[in-house]
């Protein structure tokens, strides 16, 4: 059968002024909206808009919970994926989340800590790693992510470092000393933990590289470092910016963020799928709970490429992205086909009007409605025009 769901958008400070429901064709809500969440994530479940489909259960968690076998078949008891629509107006943090195995251990020493999981200063709220994609549906889509060769990030010091010799209060020892800390083109960690401890002499370049920014318009890393700023005063983070891949998606294109890699989302809207996690160890840009020392245990300091996720296609009318982790894919369908689905799923039309059959259920959905189809497998006719996504397992 096909459950119709639905939820609020999470009125985190960095969201849109009202891109999700522009997207949806829903009504604003009058608050910043970031995040749609779409799935039994206890922290923000979805709705059940007819309670009488699932035996009075509200929500997909509270379904879920009564009967998991039933609603997701006998291989999963939680439903191992988050479908998001992600509009971010402002930075983000930067963040990078835990493997399993980190999550596991995390989990069980801050349990035996006593500090409970609604506190703000927890790291860890469940035993899962948090892999994630992001498609973009804007026009374009701005974001950091992973680590870029020390032989870039020296670059951009030494072209501030010219901007800052040519203005009328130069501090040329500010910059001696950061760009000592980028000889060698291997070894991040240094000059991050440099960075994000606010070692010496960083409080005054941050101070100093956001004062050139604001007073030069030409360099595109002083671009960066005003939209940063703006927000983040005084923040180390700025410069730590600096050190990571910056990248500019395309609508359609998309970005795999497995666990260790460092990264924050700039602006845009987006389509997010991740494993259901709310594990997120911050270390910058937010006035959230940042723990330096947990953050650097779990980074990846290698440098990398832009992890770019490529789609694969599925006959004329859809195209999937299939990242390297067993616990989802991401479908998008245009047109008329038919998709087999290994799992549960969940389906979002973003634009026009499709009509979904299987097992002899069929469903109309139109340009901002979503549903879950429960089960352990599910193969989908689809007929109908626009844009609609589709969320499983592999």
């Amino acid at each position: 059968m096909f459950v119709g769901i639905t939820n609020t958008p999470r009125d985190y400070a960095w969201g849109s002024a009202g891109e999700i429901s522009t997207l949806l064709g829903t009504n604003p809500t009058g608050k910043p909206e970031a995040e749609l969440w779409l799935g039994a994530h206890p922290g923000s479940p979805s709705q059940i808009l007819d309670p009488s489909q699932t035996a009075g259960a509200a929500d997909l968690a509270e379904w879920i919970a009564r009967d998991s076998a039933a609603v997701l078949g006998a291989e999963h008891r939680q439903l191992p994926f988050l479908l998001k629509v992600l509009a971010a107006g402002a930075p983000l943090s930067l963040q990078a989340h835990p493997t399993t195995a980190q999550a596991v251990e995390g989990f069980a020493r801050e349990n035996e800590a006593g500090i409970p999981l609604s506190a703000p200063h927890r790291n860890y709220k469940d035993t899962s790693a948090k892999p994630e994609l992001i498609l973009a549906v804007s026009d374009t889509f701005d974001a950091l992510c992973g680590f870029r060769p020390m032989a870039k990030t020296r670059a951009s010091i030494e072209r501030l470092a010219e901007i800052d010799a040519a203005s009328d209060t130069p501090t040329p020892t500010l910059f001696s000393e950061w760009l000592a800390r980028a000889r060698g083109d291997g070894d991040v960690r240094p000059m991050f933990e440099w960075l994000i401890s606010a070692g010496e002499a960083v409080p005054e370049l941050v101070h100093r590289v956001t004062a050139l920014a604001a007073a030069d318009g030409s360099c595109e890393e002083l671009a960066l470092v005003r939209s940063l700023a703006s927000r983040y005063a005084g923040d180390p983070g700025i410069l730590i910016a600096l050190m990571l891949n910056y990248v500019t998606l395309r609508r359609g294109e998309a970005l795999f963020l497995p666990a260790g890699n460092i990264h924050a989302y700039v602006r845009g809207v987006g389509i997010e799928l991740m494993a259901s996690s709310d594990n997120v160890l911050r270390g910058g840009l937010t006035r959230k709970h940042v723990d330096v020392p947990e953050l650097v245990r779990v980074l990846d300091f290698s440098v990398s490429a832009v992890p770019s996720l490529a789609a694969e296609p599925l006959g004329d009318s859809a195209r999937v992205f299939r990242p390297p982790v067993a616990a989802f894919q991401l479908l998008e369908i245009t047109g008329a086909t038919t998709v087999e689905l290994p799992s549960a799923a969940i389906m979002l039309c973003t634009k026009g009007e499709f009509e979904l059959e299987t097992g002899g259920a069929r469903r109309t959905v139109h340009r901002g409605d979503s549903v879950f189809m429960p089960g352990a497998g599910n193969s989908i006719v689809v007929t109908g025009a626009g844009q609609l996504f589709a969320a499983a397992t592999q």
